[in-house]
């Protein structure tokens, strides 16, 4: 597989510009990890609350909407490894992300922001929990985060 990347839409529409925006994040993000050789690409679904908050409370036994959910496919150390042996391409699923438009689209308002810019976010923050990296204490969402706004800051996508 050529492709980083795979849309699935599930109770929404498709839309060219959300793929473009999707697309142009998950390169840079590739480039960014040296994984952009690796074979490896993410499956994006966007889709609906009531499709997100049934997945939530079916994985993480949390019965509420939320704006994104990331399923890796991988340990931290497996996608180290095959960073590091860049010979060994893999063709392979970095893992899942789903995203529900209808709260992107929220939190932009929200936030004073474009949808784009908060699509973005959706899309390098699903990323890097697909990459192992988590935001449960301070210390991880230090890292998580400046490796989030560094992408976003490489593309002018700002707040």
């Amino acid at each position: 597989m050529d492709e980083i990347i795979e849309i699935n839409y599930i109770e929404t529409d498709e839309n060219p510009e959300h793929k473009k925006t999707i697309e142009t994040v998950l390169n840079a993000c590739f480039k960014e990890e040296n994984m952009d050789k690796l074979g490896l690409y993410v499956s994006i679904t966007l889709t609906c609350p009531s499709y997100i908050r049934k997945l939530n409370n079916e994985y993480r036994n949390i019965d509420k909407e939320t704006d994104v959910l990331s399923f890796p496919m991988f340990e931290k150390d497996e996608i180290d490894e095959m960073i590091k042996n860049q010979s060994n391409t893999v063709h392979d699923v970095l893992g899942d992300i789903v995203i529900s438009i209808d709260r992107v689209k929220e939190q932009a308002v929200e936030y004073g922001h474009s949808f784009e810019r908060e699509l973005s976010y959706m899309v390098v923050h699903g990323f890097y929990h697909l990459m192992g990296y988590d935001h449960m204490n301070d210390e991880e969402k230090s890292v998580m985060r400046a490796k989030e706004e560094n992408i976003l800051n490489k593309l002018k996508i700002t707040r």
